[in-house]
């Protein structure tokens, strides 16, 4: 992912990341389905979905941070 996707990725709303977040795991899901049937070609796709998904959920948490701190 690219410094300039990051920060798109950085600057969604809660409902967006959420909802990447929820792309992401299903595409999870089906690369590892595929890589057991041997189908997958880039295997290096389940790390890169990993990490998309684990940035999303580490927006998510600042955004919920930044509430708490807000109160």
């Amino acid at each position: 992912m690219k410094k300039k996707d990051i920060q798109e990725m950085k600057n969604r709303t809660v409902a967006e990341l959420e909802r990447t977040v929820a792309d992401a795991t299903e595409r999870l899901r089906a690369l590892r389905f595929d890589l057991a049937a041997g189908k997958v070609k880039n295997v290096a796709e389940l790390h890169e979905t990993r990490k998309r998904i684990a940035r999303a959920k580490t927006f998510l948490r600042e955004r919920e941070i930044a509430a708490e701190k807000a109160k």
